[in-house]
């Protein structure tokens, strides 16, 4: 008899060893991790990641076990995976993997019970690799921002990512030493408890809500419940990802349905190392093509911001949505996605780190002045380009400065994998960036001891040590350690 879905993806979650793993997997989760908790760090002080460790304390009551990361409060399991997981995306820094977002929902509880655990960094790395796997292969299953139908973007009614559920779901089982069986109960509760994907009508409104795309801190914590629900004995139902009709695609709405493609080749088959994208820029990946353009026109140049007269643009397919053309800016997540904006502060050529969502940044006179000469349409090749390959990000950029006029295109922005087409971040500028994200939290030393060790997660027997220092020193005493 053929095992159910569920009960596939389970023997992959849990009978996968992290011998199993390619280097490119093994090498690509630990990058994942340093980017995706640099991320946190640097994202500490906004609104997003302020809530979300205040209701982290309000879970935890006397329960400390585990690191926020960058901050001194320490909570419980569920508290501290709620507050990284909305830290991680508090500055719109962290990778993008298809879906879209997956480390903010799928590491946090992870990271908390790898911690709580004592678990070795081994353990660690195939975690993190069966949850991003996992994630995006669901992505690849279902609706999907980006979709290309008859040579036309499909904009689907219902988009989310909160599809995540199940590689957070799975890597929580895994470390917790469940076997198959309970996992394939875990990830069928999981798809009976998953939050909605309430993607569609985030990108309708302005002004821009600070839930974004899906909030991480529920989803973190609805992996962590489902996990822990099938290792106490609950029971899943188990045609809920078999059942076109009735199950899971049904009530998380979405039209496509490929389960074909969560299953191919899996475990012998490693995607996401060759789909993730490291961002360079604070700022929605939509952004970035562009971005790049700019900054390569003004640079080469030597353009002055002042000496701009306007900036006309063309890029993502979508991005002629409210999220993306608001110029009502009001706080720094209005910034993150508003085109015209992160057009304007790129043009400042600031250091690429958290100081774009500063408030003397956000609102300064200047960046709102040039986002009045700024104007931003699909790229009319995104279509056709997008629809043989999926990593295209095709973008235009023209500059009128001092009388004349620049130009410059690009189909690859920087972050994009070589293996994708593009040019990758190395391990150098991954770990320059979380320099740059930490280096007004933690003490240059540990953010040196951090660096080697997640580098070679591999060799440590306890990664407990390594994350409880990365909540431990903030602000000006850290810089006097």
């Amino acid at each position: 008899m053929q095992k159910s879905i569920a009960e596939q993806l389970a023997v992959f979650a849990a009978e996968t060893r992290f011998e199993d793993l390619p280097d490119a997997v093994v090498h690509e989760s630990k990058r994942i991790l340093l980017d995706a908790i640099g991320c946190a760090i640097g994202g500490i002080n906004l609104d997003k990641s302020r809530i979300g460790t205040e209701f982290a304390e309000i879970q935890s009551g006397s329960d400390r076990s585990a690191t926020i990361f960058g901050s001194p409060v320490r909570a419980s399991i569920f508290g501290a995976a709620f507050a990284n997981g909305e830290a991680i995306n508090a500055l719109d820094f962290d990778a993008i993997l298809p879906p879209g977002h997956v480390s903010p929902y799928v590491l946090p509880g992870l990271l908390a019970v790898a911690e709580t655990d004592r678990a070795c960094g081994r353990d660690v790395i195939l975690a993190t690799a069966i949850s991003h796997e996992m994630s995006n292969r669901f992505g690849k299953a279902m609706d999907n921002i980006r979709d290309i139908v008859d040579g036309k973007h499909r904009m689907p009614e219902v988009l989310g990512y909160t599809s995540t559920v199940f590689g957070g779901t799975a890597a929580i089982t895994r470390l917790r030493g469940a076997d198959a069986v309970v996992t394939a109960e875990a990830l069928a509760i999981a798809a009976a408890i998953s939050p909605v994907n309430s993607h569609r009508s985030w990108i309708e409104h302005t002004p821009v809500s600070t839930i974004k795309y899906t909030m991480a801190g529920p989803v973190t914590q609805a992996s962590l419940t489902a996990a822990h629900m099938a290792i106490l004995g609950h029971r899943g139902d188990p045609g809920v990802f078999d059942d076109g009709e009735f199950g899971y695609r049904r009530f998380i709405g979405s039209a496509r349905w490929q389960p074909e493609r969560m299953l191919k080749d899996l475990g012998r088959d490693w995607y996401f190392p060759r789909e993730n994208s490291f961002k360079v820029y604070p700022h929605c990946r939509a952004l970035h093509g562009l971005l790049d353009l700019l900054v390569g026109i003004l640079d080469e140049n030597g353009i002055e911001t002042s000496d701009i007269q306007a900036i006309r643009t063309w890029g993502e397919g979508h991005v002629d949505r409210a999220v993306w053309t608001t110029r009502d800016i009001r706080d720094p997540v209005d910034g993150q996605f508003s085109a015209a904006h992160g057009l304007a502060v790129g043009a400042q050529r600031l250091a690429k780190t958290n100081i774009w969502q500063s408030s003397e940044i956000v609102k300064a006179p200047h960046v709102l002045d040039l986002m009045s000469r700024i104007t931003n349409e699909v790229h009319p090749d995104w279509a056709r380009l997008v629809a043989t390959d999926p990593a295209a990000r095709p973008s235009r950029v023209e500059v009128d400065a001092g009388g004349k006029t620049y130009s410059a295109d690009l189909l690859y922005p920087r972050g994009t994998p070589g293996a994708a087409g593009g040019v990758g971040m190395s391990d150098s500028e991954l770990s320059d960036k979380f320099r740059l994200n930490t280096q007004d939290v933690l003490a240059p030393n540990v953010v040196e001891t951090a660096l080697k060790d997640f580098l070679s997660l591999e060799t440590l027997d306890d990664v407990s040590a390594l994350l409880r220092s990365l909540g431990t020193a903030t602000g000006k005493e850290a810089n006097a350690a």
